[in-house]
């Protein structure tokens, strides 16, 4: 008999130097608030950024999406031949909504009532690991609540300006711990982060400082 295990939630995100999470694959993808830069990472891809997210991909899993990233997904993975769109139209999707959709996609389920209890529920059960990918205002939630268990973070070299955000300002603040990094040629860094981590907080300022510094101090 298999043992039971918890489900993880893993949310993956392409981000910019600066934290920028918005419209990754294309203009068209979400330009809310006016974002113009839709599409800032297809340049980037190579070969070693195809093996890391055919590893994601390759391991079971089901889908924890964000109203407009399941539209997106929605409208584009049914009608693929790509190999990644066989385990991602495979997976169940689990949609948080608080407004209508119209879940056209095979195999979706909507989170019904409290999006935090419904997720809550969704790690308690036997299963596969939970991917979120995308989801920008889902994961301000999951992150509020402590509900990620891994973050995949892949930061491009380039600076955005404005956008939506991983963490936004309001994040709550937290350790993570680095398992694993890869760096691409051009120069995308993908590093994965499991939370729980301590945050250590320390000082380089000799135990008896000099008088200027004291005197800093004073005036701050």
């Amino acid at each position: 008999m298999r043992n039971f295990t918890m489900r993880n939630v893993h949310a993956a995100a392409f981000v910019s130097l600066d934290g920028v999470m918005q419209a990754p694959g294309g203009p068209e993808e979400d330009p809310t608030g006016g974002f113009e830069l839709g599409g800032w990472t297809v340049n980037y891809w190579d070969d070693v950024i195809g093996d890391v997210m055919g590893g994601i991909f390759g391991q079971p899993y089901d889908l924890l999406l964000g109203r407009k990233t399941y539209e997106i997904f929605a409208a584009h993975w049914p009608y693929s031949d790509e190999p990644a769109a066989q385990p991602l139209n495979a997976a169940t999707k689990y949609v948080a909504s608080n407004t209508g959709v119209d879940l056209t996609w095979k195999r979706s389920e909507l989170i019904e009532g409290d999006v935090v209890a419904g997720v809550r529920a969704l790690k308690n059960e036997d299963g596969s690991e939970l991917q979120v990918h995308g989801s920008a205002n889902l994961l301000q939630t999951l992150t509020a609540h402590g509900l990620v268990d891994e973050f995949r973070v892949w930061i491009f070299p380039l600076v955005l300006g404005r956008g939506k955000r991983l963490f936004e300002s309001d994040t709550i603040p937290a350790g993570l711990e680095l398992t694993s990094s890869a760096t691409s040629s051009t120069g995308v860094i993908m590093a994965t982060y499991r939370t729980g981590a301590e945050i250590k907080s320390g000082s380089f300022v000799p135990e008896h400082p000099s008088e200027a510094e004291l005197a800093r101090r004073a005036n701050t």
